[in-house]
């Protein structure tokens, strides 16, 4: 395998983690030296017949000459990827092309060994790829590369794996009995499941969401802004796809399989009906956890992935996704880790650096391009010349989702020209030329002065998605009907952010005197669409453009019906089962929306522009990155629990609450954290109920219900405000990482609320249906 530097193959020296130092050296060095170094493993699998396809090594290799091994294999040079490098040893090896969705990751194999005397110390990092084909491929079809392959043949995978265990000396070996037996592990758990088992798994899950039908009035909506909902529901179904995108690259081929199967069979239709819960592969409510294999994808066809035989078709394989949910979405390279990242980062200008860690930037690979010689540049860009001394580059959203983003900005200008309102005219017409400029200021300024009967947001928002860093948004949409009675009585909430701001339980040097009131909109929800996964959201409080917040404050919209139906379905069956009687009865709606709206109030106030004890300027997020959202999350919940005795003390809210609030707080733990300890809602609030618990603010009493401590709760929720505040105000992020691996977790008195709540089945979150929508859209 050529390397980058002439003949010398170059590699880059890892740390025993894994992690690239940013340094290289020749390969020979390498192995002489003993250097942690990454190479790549890629097993063909045919699905029909269960097979592996091995090579027999060549017999001038310097490792395992003349022995049976991986199908493809070979070291990661200098400055190359992952996927790039296991394309590119495929179609060296083998002949065989493929693109990047044929091949699941499937884990990292770490093998240290010391071979010939000494003289070839191997301390590999192996990232080990599967490509599932539906059927044998002819060995006749495949072009071998004389100097490293000698033959090919396929082989049982029960039959392989018990000549490893045998060690017969015929085989390259492998500790079948270590981390490498996960290779047959996965592919016999694949391929085993019953389908009546698999159904009831499936139905299990998908009975965590209850079905409701959300309705909203459409009186005072002329005939125009009717054909406005008609428009802009249309640009939401196009974010959706966009949304599909951004969480994997075959996701979208993954669901429109779904669902051309899903009247095939009761267990294919539950499959479809679980995807569109949580738009991917892996379920939100187990810790990402994958309820799909590749198995279950689609079946491409490729008639020139090989040389072609006569009578045969050509390669057909399934879209892979990973086992593990990506913690970079699709916004950065699959095999890119965080050191990559940062070594990219610091050398590239002050104005590149913002845009690698801007909201609307994806990164991509040059080597992302298999045929390297015939591409000079990437995207006709020549700053992203293939070759060049960095692997990444970044693409804005409006070229990355390009053809949909047009569609989209049409629409939103048709439906512009025809509203009635001036705010909801130019905000739409703002919105389209923002997608098309990747430039999203103005938009979001004219969002948050939308006064308007319909109330429509739109574009890319939340950062949740990406667990990687919390840089990138999601694209998103919410489309509703403004309710003018709730909007004008939650009024004094969004007029006392600066009030609460200089009261807020932290050092006065931290606390901001530029605190603009902040909009309140209450609307009922009519149609959503994108990054409204799995639970559903009851409010947002938008932008998070740090610029927008500094000068002009942030906006929030409440969703009075998706409000109502989590209240009736799910938090009243929750304090029922789990909420000491006594107490049961200061658990009601308007403590749980008030204590919803002061959370999205808070989010406006405290940190987010900040001064490090260094004197540099930053941000909280970007600080605290892949911990930033639950950290915030935390923070506005318990500040708005703060919040609501401070408007009580104030006699700006009835003292009627002073019970009511923090009862519903605590029915509220246990509804939010059920959401799971990988999504940031359910990780803040587990931070929050294991506080408060450890304070002696919750008890937990021997019938398995628990009750708040009046005495107590006010001082632990100023305790935890001030710390998290602190945190956020300093960048600290060892303490945030301190903070959240000590209280976040399922400590055992959330286990006995949440296998109570099991045991009975109280669904843990609703899944809407949108009936006007279906009606307007006829």
């Amino acid at each position: 395998m050529a390397g980058p530097h002439d003949q010398v193959e170059y590699l880059d020296v890892l740390t025993k983690t894994g992690q690239k130092t940013g340094a290289s050296k020749p390969r020979a060095d390498i192995h002489k030296d003993g250097d942690y170094h990454r190479a790549v493993h890629v097993w063909i699998y045919s699905e029909s017949t269960q097979e592996l396809l091995l090579q027999l090594r060549s017999d001038c290799k310097d490792s395992f000459p003349g022995m049976w091994d991986i199908s493809s294999a070979g070291h990661i040079s200098a400055g190359d990827s992952s996927l790039a490098t296991a394309r590119r040893e495929l179609h060296e090896e083998l002949g065989v092309i493929l693109p990047k969705d044929a091949f699941e990751m499937l884990f990292v194999y770490l093998e240290e060994c010391i071979l010939y005397d000494g003289t070839f110390i191997n301390h590999e990092f192996n990232d080990v790829y599967l490509v599932t084909t539906g059927a044998p491929i002819p060995l006749e079809a495949f072009t071998l590369q004389e100097t490293e392959v000698s033959a090919v043949k396929y082989i049982p995978c029960e039959e392989y794996k018990s000549l490893l265990v045998k060690e017969d000396p015929e085989y390259v070996p492998y500790n079948v009995n270590g981390p490498y037996g996960q290779l047959f592990d996965i592919i016999a758990q694949r391929y085993k499941e019953k389908t009546e088992e698999r159904s009831v798994a499936l139905q299990k899950q998908l009975s965590r969401y209850v079905p409701v039908s959300l309705n909203a009035e459409l009186t005072g909506i002329t005939d125009a802004d009717k054909k406005v909902l008609q428009l802009v529901v249309k640009a939401a179904a196009v974010i959706d796809d966009i949304f599909y995108h951004q969480v994997w690259y075959s996701n979208p081929d993954v669901r429109d399989w779904l669902k051309e199967h899903a009247d095939s069979s009761h267990l294919n239709l539950l499959k479809w009906m679980y995807f569109m819960i949580n738009k991917s592969p892996w379920s939100c409510l187990d810790e990402n956890k994958a309820f799909l294999t590749t198995a279950d994808s689609m079946i491409k066809l490729l008639p020139d992935a090989t040389k072609r035989v006569s009578g045969w078709k050509g390669l057909e394989y399934r879209a892979a996704f990973p086992l593990l949910k990506p913690p970079g979405a699709n916004f950065y390279p699959a095999d890119m880790d965080k050191m990559e990242f940062e070594l990219w980062k610091a050398g590239l200008p002050e104005d590149q650096k913002q845009d690698a860690t801007s909201f609307f930037h994806v990164i991509k690979r040059c080597s992302g391009v298999l045929d390297a010689s015939t591409a000079k540049t990437v995207d006709g860009n020549p700053d992203h010349a293939l070759g060049s001394m960095h692997d990444l580059y970044c693409v804005p959203f409006s070229q990355e989702y390009k053809s949909s983003l047009i569609i989209a900005a049409e629409l939103l200008h048709k439906a512009g020209d025809l509203a009635s309102s001036a705010s909801l005219k130019r905000f739409l017409h703002n919105k389209a030329n923002a997608f098309l400029s990747n430039d999203y200021y103005d938009s979001d300024i004219s969002w948050m002065k939308l006064d308007s009967k319909l109330d429509i947001t739109i574009g890319p928002y939340e950062t949740y998605e990406d667990t990687l860093f919390g840089y990138k948004a999601t694209f998103e949409a919410f489309i509703g009907v403004r309710d003018d009675k709730a909007t004008a009585e939650i009024k004094l909430f969004g007029d006392h952010l600066l009030v609460l701001e200089q009261n807020l339980p932290m050092d006065d040097a931290y606390k901001s005197k530029d605190v603009i009131s902040a909009p309140i909109r209450v609307i009922q929800l009519v149609y959503n669409a994108g990054d409204v996964k799995g639970p559903q959201t009851v409010a947002f409080n938008l932008p998070n453009d740090e610029r927008i917040v500094k000068e002009h404050g942030t906006s929030m919209v409440l969703l009075k019906n998706v409000s109502e139906a989590k209240f009736k379905h799910i938090l009243l069956p929750i304090a029922e089962a789990c909420i000491a009687k006594e107490q049961q009865e200061h658990v009601d709606f308007e403590s749980f929306f008030t204590h919803t709206i002061c959370h999205e109030c808070c989010h406006g106030i405290g940190p987010h522009t900040i001064v490090l004890p260094s004197g540099q300027k930053s941000t909280v997020r970007l600080e605290l990155q892949e911990l930033h959202s639950a950290l915030e999350e935390a923070k506005a919940d318990i500040v708005g629990i703060w919040a609501l005795r401070f408007f009580i003390s104030q006699d700006l809210l009835p003292r009627s609450l002073s019970k009511s609030m923090y009862v519903s707080y605590l029915a509220g733990c246990f509804r939010s954290v059920r959401f799971g300890l990988e999504e940031a809602h359910g990780k803040g609030q587990a931070l929050q109920f294991n506080w408060l618990f450890e304070k002696g603010a919750f008890i937990l009493h021997p019938d398995g219900r628990f009750s708040v401590n009046f005495d107590k709760i006010e001082d632990a929720v100023e305790k935890l405000s001030r710390e998290i505040l602190t945190i956020q105000a300093t960048g600290d992020k060892t303490a945030a990482k301190a903070l959240l691996q000590k209280h976040c977790k399922i400590s055992h008195p959330l286990q006995v609320a949440l296998d109570k709540l099991e045991t009975i089945q109280v669904p843990v979150d609703i899944a809407p249906t949108f009936p006007i929508a279906v009606e307007i859209m006829n």
